[in-house]
């Protein structure tokens, strides 16, 4: 087990190291450039040519590489253009907002996906099975941002039964304790905040839950069913185990594998969709930054760090996603 995380973690680091360095000459490579994002429009050739040696953009290339890498390391991303302020400030304000939303939507998609996907298998062909695949279907095919603006309509206007938008009615409780609101009013002891912001956090994260909930159902159902035709199920049936044995030790553990790699792979791209998602609802996280560095005059110090961010979280769930292979499968163990 030692052996497999080692591996995992040399794999992380070379991994992390060749994304900066794509990131590094992106950077570089884009029309304009960093110079030119931080003067505007009215920059002149003599202003474009003092910021460029106080950049260090003059030095030779892997001098500059030296220094991001440096950079990056320490956490030093410079100040955003749009605001000014250290960049690693303005996405710390964001990125609890948007890991809220994606693990909240997550545990919906496993609490709901892997008994669903399950018990769809069990009753392989009946109405509940078939009710299952059209229901799944249209989970995968309906865009996220329609789905939002649909429930958001329908709940929050004509039935106010959800708040419209938000994370938290403004002024109830200490949210400067984590930046994850429900965490926030558990510690302080503000349970009514805590409730309140639990409450804005449904909506979204069902939302955003929708398409990840479908892929789950439809990937354990057809591993269950993979596994429920092999020879050591029906061996187990001929032995004599009872179901709820043969279920748990060697249906369910067996269909597990294919399952949490796709796990692993939407938690990844639960970032993507947080975007549209955070728009819908007003949510105030990282998708909502994305969205305003890119129109609010290239704000390439913030992109630079959420590209980063987003593929350090991307990583780390893969790694994780890995470790529980050797932790359901021993055999991987082996390997």
């Amino acid at each position: 087990m030692v052996r497999v995380i080692l591996r995992r973690l040399v794999q992380l680091v070379v991994t992390l190291i060749a994304l900066m360095t794509l990131v590094f000459f992106w950077l570089r490579s884009l029309p304009g450039g960093p110079v030119d994002a931080l003067l505007g429009e009215r920059a002149t050739p003599q202003t474009r040519e003092l910021l460029t040696r106080a950049l260090g953009y003059d030095q030779p290339i892997w001098v500059q590489y030296g220094r991001f890498l440096k950079n990056v390391v320490t956490g030093n991303f410079g100040n955003s253009i749009r605001t000014g302020e250290p960049v690693m400030d303005v996405i710390s304000r964001s990125f609890p907002a948007t890991i809220e939303l994606a693990v909240a939507a997550i545990i919906i998609a496993i609490g709901l996906g892997i008994p669903l996907g399950y018990v769809a298998a069990r009753y392989r062909g009946r109405l509940l099975d078939n009710a299952t695949i059209i229901v799944t279907l249209i989970g995968i095919s309906i865009p996220i941002f329609f789905l939002g603006y649909l429930l958001k309509d329908w709940l929050t206007q004509d039935i106010h039964f959800f708040p419209p938008s938000g994370r938290i009615t403004t002024g109830l409780g200490n949210t400067d304790v984590t930046g994850f609101f429900v965490l926030d009013g558990l510690l302080t002891r503000e349970f009514d905040a805590s409730a309140d912001a639990l409450w804005h956090l449904v909506l979204p994260a069902f939302t955003l839950a929708t398409i990840p909930l479908a892929i789950i159902i439809r990937i354990t159902r057809a591993s269950v069913l993979d596994v429920l035709d092999e020879d050591y199920i029906r061996t187990a049936d001929a032995k004599g185990l009872r179901n709820a044995t043969i279920r748990k030790r060697h249906v369910l553990r067996n269909a597990l594998l294919p399952v949490v790699t796709t796990i692993g792979l939407q938690t990844g791209a639960l970032l993507a969709g947080a975007v549209l998602t955070e728009k819908v609802y007003n949510w105030g996280g990282l998708g909502t930054l994305i969205t305003d560095s890119i129109s609010g005059g290239r704000d390439y110090p913030v992109l630079q760090a959420l590209i980063l961010l987003a593929a350090v979280v991307f990583i780390v769930v893969n790694l994780l996603v890995d470790l529980s292979y050797a932790i359901i499968d021993p055999r991987v163990r082996v390997q």
